[in-house]
């Protein structure tokens, strides 16, 4: 097979080379296809890179303006959607769920509160009756089923990872005070006027622009059915109930609705743009999004634990705050313990440091066994903290 030349474009300050150099060798080293990494630093993009293939055949060379699905990577804008809510007086966070979803208090749920729901700590990471990826993409059912099942542990008390449920349980309580879904509200109040190209689901029209994403370059798929055998009942549900994958991920069914855990479809410019306004204590290109209390409200800390999803993946202990998760002691985003990002399955990922005033982006379609700290993310971020 002839091979093809990866094109990089776009633009990398000087100060930045390091960061180019690690995008490059991921086309080189690391397996990558397709992919852009986006960079802000103190409001101003100092790394906006693209390059490789937009689809597994190498027809479609990957463009300024591709847009791919981020997965978990969506969780911080519409987390994001909760916490302009609160800023404006429309949600308290310590409010009982049920004050604004009244069906959502049976099966002994009446004490779990919106900031469980953002922490991953409300116990309803995954359903208990079997939930088709059908059954995902309407709204109403999964909401309900949400709203009559029962937690798997004790609200609050530790965190679960809520890997698909996690959207809709945030973007119901979006839904219940706006009347809109969650996606809907984004777009109205802060991707449509910011400008921002990002959107939960995928319109229609927008289907020319969107990359394919790949299975991995070797998919060790025993060692991974034998590694899911293992995995607790509670993670079984958060992580296959239903079960996701690449090929459902490349259907119109799936990038139609609106999944607000795991099918937001952006670039890497927008991603580092949503993260941008954590980092920016709640501004973005001049513009007050959020105020400074609400955009650290977003890094307040939960309570560091074995996540009860995640645990077997982490044999660390890791810690969520309102919507994203904190970097720690590990340094997943970088070495302040405080930053804050979220990954995507498959290797995307959004940070926010506003310590440093940095935010990133990094989204491709060459998707990674990992569901968090894929190996291209890691060498991007090490590079950029080198170089501030």
């Amino acid at each position: 097979m002839t091979e093809h030349p990866i094109r990089i474009e776009g633009h990398c300050d000087e100060r930045f080379a390091a960061v180019r150099e690690v995008f490059e060798a991921n086309f080189r080293e690391r397996g990558e296809l397709g992919a852009a990494v986006s960079v802000i630093v103190d409001g101003d993009p100092v790394v906006d890179l693209w390059g490789g293939w937009a689809d597994a055949g190498r027809t479609r060379p990957w463009e300024r303006d591709t847009l791919v699905n981020v997965w978990s990577t969506t969780k911080g804008p519409t987390a994001l959607c909760a916490h302009l809510l609160a800023d404006r007086g429309l949600l308290d966070l310590d409010a009982p769920v049920a004050v604004y979803w009244p069906e959502f208090a049976a099966a002994g749920k009446e004490k779990v509160l919106v900031r469980h729901l953002l922490s991953h700590r409300a116990g309803l990471a995954g359903l208990r009756e079997p939930h088709s990826l059908d059954d995902l993409y309407d709204w109403d059912l999964t909401c309900s089923r949400l709203a009559a099942t029962e937690p798997w542990w004790e609200p609050g008390t530790r965190s679960g990872y809520h890997a698909l449920t996690y959207g809709h349980l945030v973007g119901e309580v979006v839904r219940r005070i706006t009347g809109v879904l969650p996606g809907d509200f984004l777009a109205a109040e802060i991707t449509g006027p910011l400008g921002i190209d990002f959107t939960i689901g995928l319109p229609d029209e927008e289907s020319g622009r969107v990359a394919e994403l790949v299975h991995p370059q070797a998919a060790p798929g025993g060692e991974q059915a034998a590694a899911f055998a293992q995995l607790p009942p509670v993670a079984v549900a958060a992580l296959a109930n239903p079960g996701t994958g690449i090929a459902a991920a490349n259907t119109a069914a799936w990038r139609a609705a609106q999944i607000p855990a795991a099918n937001g479809h952006g670039t890497a410019r927008a991603v580092a743009a949503l993260y941008g306004i954590v980092a920016g204590r709640g501004e973005h290109g001049g513009r007050r999004v959020l105020s400074a209390e609400a955009a650290e409200r977003v890094r307040e800390g939960q309570g560091a634990c074995r996540d009860l999803v995640l645990g077997a993946g982490f044999a660390r202990d890791t810690e969520v705050a309102l919507g994203l998760w904190l970097s720690g002691a590990h340094g997943s985003y970088g070495p302040n313990p405080r930053a804050v990002g979220h990954d995507g399955f498959g290797g995307s990922c959004g940070l926010a440091d506003p310590e440093a005033g940095l935010s990133l982006g990094y989204v491709m379609n060459r998707m990674g066994p990992h569901i968090a700290d894929d190996p291209r993310k890691t060498a991007l971020v090490a590079a950029v903290h080198r170089s501030l």
